[in-house]
């Protein structure tokens, strides 16, 4: 099971009042009808239908996903995290940037590709911009649309569904009581985790696996939260998530989402995400993290066990070398992790240690499901709606009406 520990330059105590009204504010959110992450992945019929589709067309080479913002934010984030066993070449279009699209699509084989259009309303504007450009740049007749074209949308609703009628496109389903951000663990991130060879069993089982620890009493994710929202009123304003993994680097670009989108709705509440990656960050960012002000919560996040071991012994005799000579890549990022971790505490930074035995499908899943409830009690605690994002649809109301301008 993955684990915690929290380092405090001042530690809260949280009486048991806050811990059980906080419970029961949860409780009473995952009620409802229209929250359905905590649970959506007990569904088996949404894997079973997914492995069908992936079977009846797991011929093809290249996956060109077309989507935006948790629509592809989080199959991008476990496509980069488990290259082991991926035969398949991945062309993300998360993006209205015309080069980008020009340039991702300029060398690939259409007649060796599957293209995924996912949109939970179904009419998301640059995901229907982008999937218009290539059917009709490319003059794509019914039969490849038919053949080569999967929507994932909310059933029996939605242009996207409607376009899946029209062309008898084969489709998959967000369920309606999951957003874009939560739906990680629902065929929009099954079908091109089963692409990139990934165990989506073991991914849903950690999840499973996760869930009384989860909402059981005095659990740590609430206890975290709790410290969240009291160190906000102390001046903490920004949050960092910063795992020591390159393969792990876009976790943090998915949680910029989910937590930005979740918990940006109040001007007296709101915390900043920073993503941030290490050993790398340690050059960079950390020296801000450090020395400028004290208004971040580091949530840094360790793997104890790497798949490979590679060793840095050397046949020079300089010092630098000699001195790493004894020690394995492994042992390096390890240190490398500790250090920031002892420098951070000693700096009065108040810190989150996220430990992972090892990067597998089962423990991020575990990983993805404690994200999202700490979004969505850090959001109780605050007393806003972590499911909507109003910020966003006024941004969309005008750019329709600078397009028909």
């Amino acid at each position: 099971m993955i684990k915690f520990k929290s380092h405090l330059p001042f530690p809260f105590e949280h009486t048991q009042k806050e811990k059980d009204d906080l419970l029961k504010d949860f409780h009473k959110t995952l009620s409802k009808d229209e929250i359905g992450f905590f649970t959506t992945f007990e569904n088996e019929s949404l894997l079973t239908k997914t492995k069908d589709v992936f079977n009846k067309t797991k011929q093809f080479k290249n996956f060109i996903h077309i989507g935006i913002g948790g629509s592809c934010l989080g199959p991008e984030m476990l496509i980069s995290a488990f290259p082991e066993n991926n035969d398949t070449n991945f062309v993300f279009l998360n993006n209205t940037d015309p080069d980008d699209i020009f340039y991702k699509l300029k060398n690939i084989n259409l007649d060796n590709s599957l293209i995924y259009v996912v949109s939970k309303s179904g009419g998301t504007a640059e995901t229907i911009g982008i999937l218009n450009y290539i059917i009709s740049h490319y003059e794509l007749d019914e039969e490849y649309i038919k053949n080569h074209i999967i929507t994932c949308t909310t059933s029996g609703s939605g242009d996207l569904y409607e376009f899946s009628s029209e062309f008898g496109c084969k489709s998959l389903s967000v369920p309606k009581d999951v957003g874009g951000r939560f739906s990680i663990l629902t065929p929009v991130g099954y079908l091109p985790a089963l692409f990139a060879g990934i165990d989506v069993d073991e991914l849903i089982k950690g999840a499973k696996e996760y869930q009384a620890e989860l909402i059981r009493p005095d659990n740590q994710c609430m206890e975290i939260a709790l410290d969240i929202f009291k160190l906000y009123n102390s001046g903490v304003t920004q949050t960092v998530l910063m795992p020591y993994s390159s393969l792990l680097r876009d976790l943090s670009f998915w949680f910029v989402q989910l937590w930005a989108e979740s918990l940006g709705k109040n001007e007296n509440f709101g915390l900043t995400p920073v993503p941030a990656y290490g050993a790398t960050d340690q050059h960079s960012q950390v020296q801000l993290f450090m020395e400028g002000p004290n208004n971040k919560y580091m949530m840094l996040l360790e793997v104890e066990n790497f798949v490979h071991k590679l060793p840095m012994s050397s046949k020079s005799n300089l010092k630098s070398f000699n001195k790493l000579s004894n020690y394995t890549v492994n042992q390096l990022i390890q240190a490398e992790f500790n250090g920031t971790l002892k420098a951070l505490k000693n700096a009065g930074r108040p810190v989150l240690q996220i430990t992972i035995p090892s990067r597998t499908p089962y423990y991020l899943g575990q990983l993805i499901l404690f994200l999202e409830t700490l979004t969505v009690y850090t959001a109780e605690m605050a007393g806003i709606n972590a499911f909507n994002q109003p910020g966003v649809e006024a941004g969309k109301k005008y750019a329709f009406e600078y397009l028909e301008s």
